[in-house]
Parts: C-alpha cells; sequence; structure tokens
C-alpha cells in the first residue's frame, strides 16, 4: 500500500524535516514498479512511496555516486574539465554500455563526463574513477565513505560503474538521498544531464542518444540517470523544474518547484519513463507548495539572557518551503519550539528549536530552527543581573 507523507528517516539535505501522515491522505496513481517514490526536492518531502528501503540492486544508477565524487573533485581542485586523461586498457574494454574510447586516446575531463551521463559509458566512469581515486579499488572505497558521510544507510558499492555484483545494493530511499544532494551540491554541473546526444570524435555512432525518454517528451524534465540490468529491471530517476507564479509572488527568486521521482523495476524502457511521468505529474498537481519564509528571515526572536544582545534570530539560511495537498494553502498553520530560557552564548548556525507545521489541525513537518547570528556571553555585571532575574523569574 501506497504510504503518503511518511516521515523521512535520513536527512535529504541540509534543511531536515519529519513529515507525518495528514488525516486524509491524498491517493497516489496505479504504479506499474517493483518500488517508486515522489520527493518534492524544494520543500524537502516525501509525497509518495513504495517498498523504499528494499534492498536493490542498482546497476548505472551507481554512476550519481560515481558522478557526485568526480563533480567534488572538479570543485576542489583535483580535476579540471580540459584535463586530458588517459585511457587505460582495463577501461577501454569495460563490458555493458561504452562511450568508445581506447588506450590511443586522451580525453578531457569534460568529454569523459559527458560520455558517462549521456552514453552512459562504463569506459568513461572507468577512467574517471582511476583518475579521482588512482585505482579503481580506491575509488570505490571512497564511493563507501562518502555513503556514509551522506547518510545512505543501505548502500554497499562494489565498483564505480554499476555491473551486476553480489552485494552491491542500495535502496530507493538512498538514491533519493544521493540524488537530492547530488543536485544541491553541485548546481554548476547539473547542465550535463539534460544533454540529449553526445558523441567523441573518432568514436562509433553507436550509443550517442541519452536513454532517458523524458529529456525528449518533457521539457521541464532535465535528468538524471537510468539503468537496466536482468536483476534490476529497468529504473528510472527523473527529475523536472517547472515554474509556479505563487511561488515567485511569495518572494522566491526564480518561483520554481523540484521535484524528483525514482521508479525501480519496470518491465521497458517505455515503461520506466511512462511510470515516472506520471508520477511527476501527480507530484506537481495533487500538492501544492506554500512559502512560509524567506531565506534568513527571522521566524521568531525570542529573549535571550546573559547575552550582549537581548534577542536572538530565528530562521533558516534557505526559504522554508512545505508542500501541502492541493486546496489546502490556507489551512497551513506554524507553531514554535524551543527551550526556555535562552541562555547566551548562541553561535549563529546553532540549532536553536523547531518550526512545527500542521495542515488542517494535523502534523505536517517540523523544520529545524538556527540562530541567524552569534549572541556573545554578555559581561560579569550583566551576566549577574539577569542571574538575579532569572531567579525572580
Amino acid at each position: 500500500m501506497n504510504r503518503i507523507l511518511k516521515a523521512l528517516r535520513a536527512p535529504l539535505l541540509a534543511l531536515s524535516v519529519v513529515v507525518s501522515a495528514v488525516a486524509q491522505p491524498i491517493q497516489g496513481p496505479e504504479v506499474a514498479a517493483r518500488s517508486y517514490l515522489v520527493l518534492d526536492v524544494t520543500a524537502n518531502q516525501m509525497l509518495l512511496e513504495k517498498d523504499v528501503d528494499t534492498p536493490v540492486e542498482p546497476g548505472s544508477l551507481t554512476k550519481l555516486m560515481t558522478q557526485y565524487l568526480v563533480f567534488d573533485a572538479l570543485k576542489s581542485g583535483k580535476l579540471t574539465l580540459t584535463q586530458a586523461l588517459p585511457v587505460s586498457e582495463r577501461a577501454s574494454k569495460m563490458p555493458g554500455s561504452r562511450m568508445f574510447v581506447d588506450p590511443k586516446m586522451q580525453v578531457p575531463v569534460d568529454d569523459l563526463i559527458k560520455g558517462m551521463i549521456v552514453q552512459s559509458g562504463n569506459d568513461a566512469t572507468m577512467a574517471l574513477a582511476e583518475a579521482v581515486g588512482g585505482t579503481a579499488e580506491r575509488f570505490v572505497q571512497m564511493m563507501n565513505e562518502q555513503a556514509k558521510a551522506l547518510g545512505l544507510k543501505n548502500t554497499i558499492y562494489k565498483n564505480p560503474e554499476g555491473l551486476t555484483v553480489p552485494g552491491h545494493t542500495t535502496t530507493a530511499r538512498d538514491l533519493s538521498i544521493l540524488a537530492a544532494r547530488l543536485m544541491r551540491d553541485f548546481p554548476e554541473y547539473m547542465s550535463y544531464y539534460a544533454i540529449k546526444k553526445y558523441r567523441y570524435q573518432g568514436t562509433p555512432t553507436t550509443n550517442d542518444t541519452n536513454s532517458n525518454a523524458l529529456l525528449f517528451r518533457d521539457p521541464t524534465v532535465n535528468g538524471l540517470q537510468t539503468s537496466r540490468t536482468d536483476a534490476a529491471g529497468y529504473c528510472l530517476i527523473a527529475t523536472a523544474r517547472r515554474e509556479f507564479p505563487n511561488l515567485a509572488s511569495a518572494g522566491t527568486a526564480t518561483g520554481s518547484r523540484r521535484i524528483l521521482t525514482i521508479v525501480l523495476g519496470t518491465s521497458s524502457e517505455s515503461a520506466r519513463a511512462n511510470e515516472a511521468q506520471k508520477l511527476l505529474n501527480w507530484g506537481y498537481t495533487a500538492f501544492e507548495a506554500v512559502k512560509l519564509f524567506d531565506a534568513n528571515q527571522s521566524v521568531a526572536t525570542p529573549e535571550v539572557w546573559k547575552g550582549s544582545a537581548k534577542l536572538l534570530q530565528l530562521g533558516r539560511p534557505e526559504p522554508i518551503i512545505v508542500s501541502v495537498p492541493a486546496g489546502n494553502a490556507a489551512k497551513v498553520k506554524t507553531q514554535i519550539a524551543r527551550p526556555d530560557p535562552l541562555v547566551a552564548p548562541f553561535t549563529k548556525g546553532q540549532a536553536v528549536g523547531s518550526l512545527r507545521v500542521s495542515v488542517a489541525e494535523q502534523p505536517l513537518m517540523e523544520v529545524p530552527l538556527v540562530a541567524l547570528e552569534g549572541v556573545e556571553q554578555a559581561g560579569i555585571f550583566g551576566r549577574a543581573w539577569d542571574a538575579i532575574r532569572l531567579w525572580i523569574k
């Protein structure tokens, strides 16, 4: 049975939320997949899920973690996009989908990334893994270390490309965490996922078309990854960003809303595209986004004791947006939960309480609040005076 708005068990982004069932959950569509989910990335809420913690073989969805580490290497300066990399014998002889590079070539990182993403090239993936990790084996260690750091509790990697190996497993929930972090941490590289066709010069025209059929159907879709193995069936992680004037009028810079869908274990290429499209459309129509506060806007300004300032500004460094069943925007209510009294010092970014959000009197989510500015301790006399006031209070 579909579970709507179930509590998230792991943080997806910097903003952690807890989602509870509403009184009258929205019925999701019938989906022909072993497991699936719909995640509102903008609000960081799971809208729909089925069997998301069941272990599955990821196939080429493994490449999302390889891409994460490659983008991290670019961000840190370990690699550059124009840097030409050698192609090892091991990389050139990788089975499965390929970019068709060989050891006679020196291929720029930019092209290898396109080969890995657009063509799902196992040869390009291995060449990049060897460049970042030194060896494929060391790179796999890095993948598993990064998985732990991101909170992927049920993922074990055995290789960089996703070829079938016993024990190489993940879950739909872990894939959603990874995909959301990939988009959040490396937005400058997201354009790769929208490329429809690519072929490196001097290579065959075979396999030059992105296998994500939604890129050709839906102009709002701009990623992310497909996979197909005998054990896992046909799988797709798809994401779309659509514009919504109500968010823009509420102060959101772009007025856009991003939704991510994952379908695992469908029967064909067309089925995975159809089911993912169905879920994307459902997510956008069955729910609406409500912006509660701007980035760095004070949600509350409670009194501070023994501090250099009298008030503490609580909020979030990013906008606070919630996704509610369509037609329920007017029923959203919020409540602040925090310690009392608040005694200095507080550092900027320190977690202090939370914002509890409900819809039609039913709990929806709880958003941690942080100190938007630090408050140092007052001098000895200020602390002494406030100690007396607290004692009297």
